[in-house]
């Protein structure tokens, strides 16, 4: 077999951490040993460098004079800490109901679930998989404590009309940003529009770490120093706690390896983008494939490129998959089960056919390799594997 041919045939993977590290990773053995040196593990100098830089992002990329000076950012252990300590200084607690969307990963309600509130499911658009602004009114009730936006798969949701509905109802609006770093809404940053914006740094997040880590938004200095107090135990002062807080500290490793990543993150950025409209121009006429949508005024960084394939049950979707396995193309499906229909809620919430567009949606998504480095013949060999299946 020639070298042509075994490239051909070679396995394209969904996301190449591999060739990322192959090309950062003397960058980041500079920085581990930095931390190595210093030998400060937890809330040091890397930390809280990170959080300046996040926050200077985020101004960075806001149009205008929108903003008179960065976010605050507060580093915690994880995505789902972030939305956890978000949703509790934003006033959640027992009893109380927060709107999210019902096609999202289970983190979203999970984490309203672990304050001992209660999740109300809402229905998403059809063609940017984000929560519908015209479902969460009906869904407001006196015990409504606060609206989660998620911002899937590298997309802001339609924020405008659910920040007005807001701040009629006097309702706060988390965003989870998990998966959209970098992503703007009509000039500013996704998850700096809300009370808090919450980001994910999982390693296969377009910002990823070695492991767990996350971070907290928010334009207001006492908030960001309260959950500087709650990701610590409630300490305002060494050994003093005000409250009952969480042990959620972004490590120095962690912070470490993502001030390298974040000075590459434009260049990637630009990179998936390339990818994106490269499918997009592939795809776009194949019967069946929904490519994904970017709406005016919202500005898309593919952390994740996941299409629709049509059809009334996830037969057609999952011989799509199949498909490009028998060709080594790996996809996944981002997500399977909508929320309201996981073991976890189903006995609490309305069943099968309550919220039609998540369900719809679950049947349909296919996510195709996206990462910076995937050329052009990787790209046509992906394309045409997806319109064979389609016209199969």
């Amino acid at each position: 077999m020639n070298s042509q041919t075994s490239a051909a045939d070679s396995p394209i993977p969904l996301l190449d951490l591999r060739a990322e590290w192959a090309a950062i990773g003397a960058e980041i053995r500079a920085a581990l040993d930095r931390v190595f040196a210093s030998q400060q593990f937890i809330l040091g100098p890397e930390g809280e460098a990170l959080e300046r830089e996040i926050a200077q992002l985020c101004e960075s990329q806001a149009s205008g004079s929108q903003f008179s000076a960065p976010p605050f950012a507060v580093g915690v252990a994880s995505g789902t800490d972030a939305l956890t300590l978000a949703l509790h200084a934003a006033g959640v607690g027992p009893g109380d109901e927060v709107i999210v969307p019902a096609f999202t990963f289970i983190a979203t309600a999970g984490a309203v679930s672990s304050l001992g509130a209660r999740p109300v499911f809402a229905d998403i658009e059809p063609g940017t998989f984000a929560i519908d602004p015209a479902r969460i009114e009906e869904r407001i009730t006196p015990r409504t404590g606060a609206i989660v936006a998620v911002h899937l798969f590298g997309l802001p949701a339609n924020m405008e009309p659910i920040l007005a509905l807001a701040a009629r109802r006097e309702i706060p609006v988390i965003e989870d940003n998990a998966q959209s770093l970098g992503a703007r809404y009509r000039g500013r940053a996704a998850g700096t529009l809300g009370a808090f914006g919450c980001l994910s740094f999982y390693p296969s997040k377009n910002l990823g770490a070695f492991g767990d880590a996350g971070m907290i938004l928010t334009a207001s200095a006492a908030a960001a120093e309260r959950l500087r107090a709650l990701r610590n135990h409630g300490e305002t002062s060494r050994y003093i706690s005000a409250e009952r807080g969480w042990n959620s500290r972004l490590d120095e490793i962690q912070a470490a390896v993502l001030r390298v990543k974040l000075r590459h993150l434009a260049q990637w950025t630009a990179a998936r983008r390339a990818v994106a409209s490269a499918y997009n121009a592939a795809l776009g006429g194949v019967p069946g494939i929904h490519t994904p949508q970017s709406p005016a005024g919202a500005e898309h960084v593919y952390s994740v490129y996941t299409i629709r394939v049509e059809g009334s049950s996830a037969e057609r979707r999952d011989r799509v998959r199949q498909h490009l396995a028998s060709r080594g193309i790996s996809s996944v499906v981002y997500y399977p089960v909508p929320l309201h229909l996981q073991p976890l809620y189903s006995a609490t919430v309305p069943g099968r056919g309550a919220l039609p567009e998540s369900e719809r949606a679950a049947n349909e998504v296919l996510s195709l390799p996206i990462y910076p480095g995937l050329t052009e013949a990787q790209i046509a060999r992906v394309a045409r594997a997806v319109a064979e299946a389609a016209r199969a």
